[in-house]
């Protein structure tokens, strides 16, 4: 059995005014059309829905019991409605970004302040990870919006640059000797070595570009998050590989030092990806907003 959705609203209305010509008039049809289509729909249940009287129609058994279904149906459809239009205008919903604790610390809590005082019910639900687990996180569903180190090389994903980012080696006052001049890659890899884990995004992409230039480096000191490495380095543990942009305050105070190099690493970026195959959500298309227009929101 197949019946269209326009029959029930008709019989729907129809049982609620106790009318023909009552619910033509509110549907916005003639009385012979809302008869036809009252008429339809018995025939395609095989029951009488209505009973004709001198004052209207009355429900018959068989039609209260279809009536209550129909109605908790339309109740439910309109609640949806309701629902998708408080979506659209941000009123309600949930947005989920998985993101890298630096990134989190350094970048994105300005954005999430902002939105959140602009958008307060939409509920936020951020899930610190790698870039790598980040990207498995998007294509599972489990996350709208990855903020992530570039580059990602992953067809499934669409990605967007926000931010350009400098990796530097730092040191604390035992090695600030070493800053009186610019030192070489070989010489790098004789010191004391601070890096990320060898999972991070990070680490990979520093250590790859030092290889292609013919040197390995080795880290006495793995560890998990970027202020541990400033931390690490503050105290003369090592030379830490750490974000210069991330590193302002470290650096303006003269807490930690930068260690020149011959040949400076190449600049990378942090962007926002998302899934290719579906679209995002109303929230998740006003966070990207804010996300490319993060140095307008400051000023």
């Amino acid at each position: 059995m197949s019946i269209k959705l326009d029959l029930y609203k008709i019989f729907l209305e129809v049982a609620i005014s106790g009318s023909f010509s009552k619910g033509a008039k509110n549907l916005y049809m003639t009385q012979p059309a809302v008869s036809q289509a009252i008429q339809q729909l018995e025939e395609e249940v095989g029951l009488r829905l209505f009973t004709r009287t001198p004052r209207g129609v009355v429900l018959t058994n068989e039609g209260k019991i279809l009536f209550e279904y129909v109605n908790s149906a339309m109740n439910l459809i309109r609640a949806g409605e309701a629902k998708l239009v408080e979506s659209k205008n941000l009123m309600s919903g949930v947005l989920r970004v998985g993101v890298g604790d630096t990134i989190s610390r350094y970048y994105l809590l300005p954005c999430l302040e902002t939105f959140h005082k602009e958008h307060p019910n939409i509920k936020l639900k951020i899930i610190n990870r790698t870039t790598l687990e980040i990207c498995d996180l998007l294509k599972s569903g489990e996350v709208d919006l990855g903020i992530c180190n570039l580059p990602i090389e992953d067809t499934a994903l669409n990605v967007i640059k926000l931010m350009d980012i400098q990796d530097i080696f730092v040191c604390g006052e035992k090695y600030k000797p070493l800053t009186c001049k610019k030192i070489s890659f070989k010489e790098l890899a004789e010191l004391p070595l601070i890096l990320l884990e060898d999972k991070s995004n990070s680490r990979q992409y520093v250590e790859k570009y030092i290889l292609s230039k013919g040197v390995k480096i080795e880290p006495e000191i793995e560890l998990g998050s970027h202020d541990l490495l400033l931390e690490f380095a503050k105290i003369n543990l090592g030379i830490s590989c750490v974000i210069k942009e991330f590193s302002k305050e470290y650096l303006e105070k003269k807490i930690i030092y930068e260690v020149r190099l011959v040949e400076e690493i190449p600049k990378r970026s942090i962007g926002v990806s998302f899934l290719k195959s579906v679209s995002l959500s109303s929230a998740a298309e006003k966070f990207v907003q804010y996300l490319e227009n993060k140095d307008k929101l400051q000023d």
